[in-house]
Formats: structure tokens, sequence, C-alpha cells
């Protein structure tokens, strides 16, 4: 009797330890393993081990709630089973070889704080169901192939502290709706083919710590609420299209430390909004 409580017990243990996530978020991650060359992976998963012994997962409560995979030589598609990680926070998969589009299925993760995707070879649009995601705090899509416009959705995120969607193929005006992002700290726009004028109500951004509009297409005078930014430590505006004299701008903004005009733009005062206003 007691060598079979003590077989059961071991059979139990083994039990617990093997089953440490569901089967349909262990579905989900050889899915992401196969879909983008798992085996060559600069450290790969052993998918014969526990999920909670693979590089890069941190599990809470048997779920998955971060995958952290960046500079791991990732080399595909994101998989639709994604969807399946409903309790994922934390999803980096920076500075890898992925491709294709953000699928759709990423965005019903409603639980997402972070998306850093960035420095990969991701395409398409952005769409605009990345206005569901309410508990995003970063957005980080830079250096990628992203093209189409910056969807209105965007402000829906009103968590969001860093946007960062710089080095791609977006067009478009800036949508007025980024003016809802009241916790946004770090708004980084810079090389691509966005244009139009600086909405006036981007002054109501008063947490924006960074503001990087460079290699644009932005043109018009420049709002004179930019002044009520005053928590601004960064601001870089230069090859764009703006007019006007902004010298006195940098002297109304007491904590500012990287400050990038056109050498056109450094005498003079403080110009007023221009006419033109985005849609």
């Amino acid at each position: 009797m007691k060598t079979l409580k003590l077989t059961l017990l071991c059979c139990l243990l083994s039990v617990f330890t093997f089953a440490n996530v569901s089967q349909s978020e262990k579905d989900a991650l050889i899915a992401l393993y196969n879909l983008t060359k798992g085996d060559s992976w600069k450290t790969s998963w052993n998918i014969e081990q526990p999920v909670s012994e693979w590089y890069g997962l941190t599990l809470e409560n048997e779920k998955v709630v971060a995958i952290n995979l960046s500079f791991n030589n990732l080399d595909g598609e994101l998989p639709d089973e994604i969807s399946d990680l409903t309790s994922l926070r934390i999803l980096n998969l920076s500075f890898n070889r992925l491709e294709g589009e953000l699928p759709k299925a990423l965005l019903e993760l409603s639980y997402l704080e972070e998306i850093k995707l960035f420095s990969n070879n991701l395409s398409g649009s952005i769409p605009a169901e990345i206005g569901n995601l309410t508990n995003l705090k970063a957005l980080e899509l830079f250096n990628n192939g992203f093209v189409g416009e910056i969807p209105p959705s965007i402000g829906n995120l009103s968590k969001l502290e860093s946007l960062i969607l710089s080095s791609n193929k977006l067009v478009g005006k800036l949508p007025k709706s980024i003016s809802n992002l009241k916790s946004l700290k770090v708004l980084s726009l810079f090389d691509n083919n966005l244009l139009g004028a600086i909405p006036s109500s981007i002054g109501e951004l008063n947490q924006l710590e960074e503001l990087i509009l460079s290699n644009n297409a932005f043109y018009g005078s420049l709002p004179e609420e930019l002044a009520n930014l005053t928590n601004l430590k960064t601001l870089l505006l230069s090859n764009n299209g703006f007019k006007g004299n902004y010298t006195a701008l940098k002297d109304t903004l007491p904590n500012i430390v990287d400050f990038d005009l056109d050498e056109v733009n450094r005498k003079g005062a403080l110009a007023t909004l221009d006419s033109e206003d985005n849609d």
C-alpha cells in the first residue's frame, strides 16, 4: 500500500510539472516556433520539456503573460494561433526577421500592455483594430515596412506612454485623435512620409518628454501650443516644410535638452498656428 501511494504521488507530481499551461496555449507557442523556424533560433526551445523551461517566457498562474525573444533570429510570420495566449501582457520580438502583416489575431489580446516588434521586416498597414487594445502602454513598431495612414483609432489607447512608429513608409496626416493620449511620454514618427500641419491639440499632451517628427513632409507653422509641453526634453523637427522662425520656442521649454530645427527656422520669434489644421 505504501508503495502504491508513493507511485501515485510521483504520477501526480509528473502531471503537475508538465501541465503548466493549457494545451491551447502550448499549441499557440508551438505554432510560433514552427512559423519562425524555431530550430534556427539563437536560443531554441526543447518542446519536449515543460513550457515553464522554454526560453523567453514568463508564466503566472499557469498562463503565459510575457514573451521576450528579441535578438533571437526569428524568421517568418506571426501565427493566428497567438490569439490563444489570452493572458499575454508583453510581446517583445524586436530585432528579428519577422515578415508579413500584423495578424488580426494579435489585436484580440485585450490584456496586452507592450507590443515591441521594431527592427523586423513587417509590412502592410497598421490595422484600425489596434484601438481595441486599451491596456497598451507601449506600441513600438519602428524600423519596419508599414504603409498607409496612422489609424484614428490610435486615440483610443488612453494608457499609451510610448508610441514609436519611426522609419516606416507611413503617409497622411497626424490624426487629431492623438491628443487623447494624455499619458504619452514619447511620440516618435521620424523618417516616414507624413504630411500636413501639426494640430494645435498636440499641446494637450502635457506628459510628453520626446517629440520626434524629423524627416517627413509636415508643413505650415508650428502651433504655439507646443510651448505648453513643459516636460519636453527632446524636440526634433528638421527636414520638414515648416515655416516661421522658432528660436523663442526653445526658450519657452525649461527642460529641453535636444532641440533640432532647420537653419532657416532659427531666427526670430515663435510663429502662430498655421491656418491649416488636420482633418
